[in-house]
């Protein structure tokens, strides 16, 4: 089946990598020739323009968009579809806000496009791994794209079946889920990283008290000096707690046990804020979730060893890197 990708950054070309990897053909642009380059010396098609993006899509055309939430997705997503035609499909798999999506997708209705929104979770290991996705729109219009959806996601694997499954989606055990109209794949998304978040800072927090252990405030025998990066490893092993978060900081502590590298300065995507936006207006209490948010906020200010834990897994499954300077408020 052929995909069209626009945007081929940490997500998107891996994206493309995967599917022509499994028998599938791509068309991608971007306005980094050179990342169009890369790819078409893979086997993909490349593209000079937007223009000529389209020209080279089989019809009924499919082009994903993966680029930044915001003003260039819209732009990009505005532009799209004055060159395509009643019938094609764009998908924004990026982390865009879901209310976005639903406005986004009504508008493209009523020209005959078909919009889908795809929370996507996989970070750069997903071309090995496999993604897992969040998908809104039409069902229709997901189950005639199933071949893509199926084989980017990571499949079933050695996780053990769920008793009581018998008869519901079996998609959902591949890693992939519609989960309703316009706006809801976003919004299962927005929530998985707003959980995201609090887990991050569980585990940061955990840490930062065992590296404290031994602090001279302490009584002396009550002071400890612990290995983290041992205990990192033994809690993944037959422990309540593992996560591929874990693996991650386990990962980055053997390498490194003081995370010096890391200023602990942590950005935050957008994600979080709008998931306790969403906790204000259903009036859900999110104590955890709003405390990991405000906590990322601080880190900005005054960083910790935690903040050097939550950089560290940041840049572990999204590649994410620390500003190289503090940015101005305007920024």
């Amino acid at each position: 089946m052929q995909l069209g990708m626009i945007g081929l950054g940490r997500m998107g070309g891996n994206i493309v990598r995967r599917l022509m990897k499994n028998g599938h053909t791509a068309v991608v642009y971007d306005k980094d020739a050179k990342a169009v380059a890369a790819l078409a010396a893979e086997g993909a098609t490349g593209a000079d323009t937007l223009e000529d993006f389209v020209a080279k899509l089989e019809k009924p055309r499919t082009a994903w968009v993966m680029l930044p939430a915001g003003k260039i997705t819209e732009t990009t997503i505005d532009a799209l579809a004055k060159l395509m035609q009643p019938g094609d499909v764009i998908i924004d798999g990026g982390n865009t806000f879901w209310q976005d999506d639903v406005r986004r997708g009504a508008v493209l209705k009523a020209k005959g496009l078909h919009y889908l929104d795809v929370g996507t979770s996989g970070g750069v290991w997903g071309i090995e791994r496999g993604y897992c996705m969040m998908i809104g729109g039409d069902k229709a219009v997901v189950d005639r794209l199933d071949p893509i959806f199926k084989t980017l996601a990571p499949g079933v694997g050695d996780i053990p079946r769920t008793p009581g499954r018998e008869g519901r989606d079996p998609r959902v055990e591949q890693g992939y889920i519609h989960a309703g109209p316009s706006g809801a794949g976003h919004f299962v998304k927005m929530i998985h990283n707003g959980i995201e978040y609090g887990l991050m800072q569980a585990y940061a927090e955990g840490f930062d008290i065992l590296k404290n252990a031994n602090i001279d405030a302490l009584p002396p025998e009550h002071r400890f000096e612990f290995d983290v990066a041992d205990i990192a490893e033994v809690w993944r092993r037959g422990s309540v707690i593992p996560s591929w978060l874990l693996d991650l900081t386990a990962s980055a502590l053997a390498e490194n046990q003081t995370l010096d590298t890391y200023s602990g300065f942590v950005e935050d995507s957008g994600e979080g804020r709008w998931t306790v936006n969403a906790a204000i207006d259903e009036a859900v209490p999110a104590e955890v979730l709003t405390a990991a948010l405000y906590a990322r906020f601080r880190s900005r200010k005054d960083h910790t060893f935690a903040e050097k834990i939550l950089s560290a897994m940041r840049a572990g499954f999204g590649g994410h890197k620390e500003p190289p300077k503090k940015p101005t408020s305007k920024a």
